[in-house]
């Protein structure tokens, strides 16, 4: 992009999340279960193959197992979901909206939804370091049609999850600037193939909703990565 700030993929994605919640408020009476269905289908295959195509790319088997066991047993024993799951519990109390029981599950579904990705923690790091927004912004496409049909079945809430994604991605990529010292370009194509592999994760969550892979508790493979350069 000729035109960057850090930042950029965050405002995106922010708008997108925002505008995608007012068209599924006021159009999602047109929207059928059937219609819903096959949009988020749609937004899982696109995930799916994002993922894929940018681990191909860089990926290297060794590196894959080490990062993913060893970054897994670092998450699941800080409960990286667990604390997650807690913070979406914090934000549903502190959000004004006790009365409105549909209102605050909405909004913590959604940002849960929104915000627990590797897609989110890969981008932002990107935006800042690489001047690369491009993954926020295929993000920022993907959760407008993801928070569009939410809004339609479960509410306004939802709609709100934008501020999530905003302090979330925005802390990321503030952070990212004290690491740039460190992130070599073995690092940074390690950390790419296997954040990749953690974005096809989210996106086989979102096919099949029913039996989740805990995405949140891989993320330290993330740091694994780069170590191993």
């Amino acid at each position: 992009m000729e035109f960057h700030f850090a930042g950029l993929g965050t405002l995106i994605n922010v708008a997108g999340i925002f505008f995608g919640g007012l068209i599924g408020l006021f159009g999602g009476k047109f929207l059928t279960e059937k219609i819903q269905r096959t949009l988020l289908e749609a937004c899982a295959l696109a995930v799916i193959f994002l993922g894929a195509d940018g681990a191909l790319k860089n990926l290297d088997a060794m590196l894959l197992i080490a990062s993913l066991i060893g970054g897994g047993l670092i998450g699941a024993i800080l409960d990286i979901d667990g604390k997650f799951e807690r913070l979406g519990i914090f934000l549903r109390t502190h959000s004004g909206n006790e009365g409105d029981t549909k209102f605050v599950d909405a909004f913590v579904t959604a940002s849960l939804t929104v915000c627990v990705g590797a897609m989110a923690v890969i981008g932002a790091i990107n935006d800042r370091l690489l001047s690369d927004a491009t993954i926020l912004i295929a993000k920022s496409a993907l959760d407008a049609i993801i928070i569009l049909v939410m809004t339609a079945s479960l509410g306004k809430g939802c709609i709100f999850s934008c501020v999530s994604v905003g302090i979330f991605q925005g802390a990321i990529t503030f952070c990212a600037g004290f690491l740039e010292p460190f992130m070599t370009e073995i690092a940074l194509n390690n950390l790419s193939g296997v954040g990749n592999v953690l974005i096809f994760g989210v996106g086989v969550n979102l096919l099949f909703p029913e039996r989740k892979i805990s995405v949140a508790n891989l993320l330290p493979a993330l740091v694994i990565a780069c170590l191993w350069s």
